[in-house]
């Protein structure tokens, strides 16, 4: 997959209507490479034009649901140093949703909160939970890394931790939507390209 399709990559809010938000099923996720390198090719007129190693991270992404049944993908975009999506986690019972009811939420600007979220959840919770984010996030880093070591990116490095934000509304999955599709066009605004932003400054890599 070479660029970007919004045809492809439609919204779905009108398949999630009557979608129950308390349930903390949707999840903004946010992974970046090591030291924000654009590894997985570049933005050329607003389009994100991927390189070997970024359609290995797009394909890796969409078999997602192959070995997690109970992960649905939504909008995500693979950009030149990091990859958006938002991941919808089904379960039978309330065992995949104890470990997130407590968390945080910023409803006013959910995209920049994502940045805070994970870090915690991460070291509050010592045992991962089978189809957790955490783990299928685990799992997928884990694939593209083991492809690119194959096919000569050995260099490859991810960031050791991700980034996450519980989706608790529709306004705020529009909003996430938006900024998702929108991302390759607004790439020079993104804080994850201008790397003397302040924003950025406050990104923690570990």
């Amino acid at each position: 997959m070479n660029n970007y399709n919004p045809n492809t990559h439609h919204r779905r809010s009108i398949r999630l209507k009557g979608y129950d938000y308390s349930q903390a099923g949707l999840y903004f996720i946010t992974i970046c490479v090591k030291d924000r390198e654009c590894l997985f090719g570049e933005i050329i007129h607003g389009k994100i034009i991927l390189n070997y190693a970024g359609k290995i991270a797009d394909e890796c992404w969409l078999k997602i649901p192959k070995h997690f049944p109970n992960a649905v993908l939504h909008e995500y975009i693979v950009m030149p140093n990091h990859i958006h999506g938002i991941i919808e986690l089904k379960w039978n019972d309330s065992v995949g949703t104890r470990h997130v009811v407590s968390l945080p939420d910023n409803t006013e600007n959910p995209v920049r909160a994502r940045h805070v979220v994970s870090v915690h959840m991460q070291n509050q919770f010592s045992k991962p939970i089978p189809g957790s984010v955490s783990v299928i996030i685990q799992q997928y880093k884990s694939s593209v890394k083991r492809f690119c070591n194959k096919n000569d990116f050995s260099h490859f490095q991810w960031q050791s931790r991700f980034y996450e934000h519980i989706i608790r509304n529709e306004q705020s999955y529009e909003h996430i939507a938006d900024y998702i599709i929108n991302n390759p066009k607004n790439w020079k605004d993104d804080d994850l390209f201008n790397f003397t932003s302040p924003i950025r400054k406050n990104y923690k890599i570990t």
